[in-house]
């Protein structure tokens, strides 16, 4: 049972994709947080950061988007918009990402949405600062 679990998953995902990408809706298939981005790859993924990190990137997958179009990533600290920020999606499968610098005292609940063109929040990513 347990081996044909990750083929059952992949199954499950693939078909899930290739739904909304017919239906020509933008999903988020992976958003997270990390301390940097290389090669188009999130690193040191967390949900929780050190006071001291200086920045942190919220990171993006965006598939079945009907042609051209955006996503804006918006950060809020303690309940406030902090930072709002529109990025582009150019396919039908794209990685996008967006940095916030975190000032030390900063310490606390976070949390960045993901919104589509039209305001619809696709995913939310809460994470601490402490």
């Amino acid at each position: 049972m347990r081996r044909w679990g990750w083929k059952v998953g992949l199954t499950v995902l693939l078909v899930l994709a290739a739904s909304l990408a017919t239906a020509g809706e933008a999903t988020v298939l992976d958003a997270v947080l990390a301390t940097g981005v290389e090669n188009r790859q999130p690193v040191g993924t967390a949900n929780t950061f050190p006071a001291d990190v200086g920045r942190v990137y919220a990171y993006t997958r965006v598939v079945g988007a009907a042609g051209e179009g955006s996503v804006t990533h918006v950060w809020y600290y303690a309940g406030q918009v902090k930072a709002q920020v529109q990025l582009s999606v150019r396919s039908d499968d794209w990685r996008t990402w967006s940095s916030k610098t975190i000032l030390p005292g900063w310490t606390g609940e976070w949390l960045v949405e993901v919104q589509g063109a039209d305001g619809r929040v696709l995913a939310s990513v809460p994470f601490q600062v402490e």
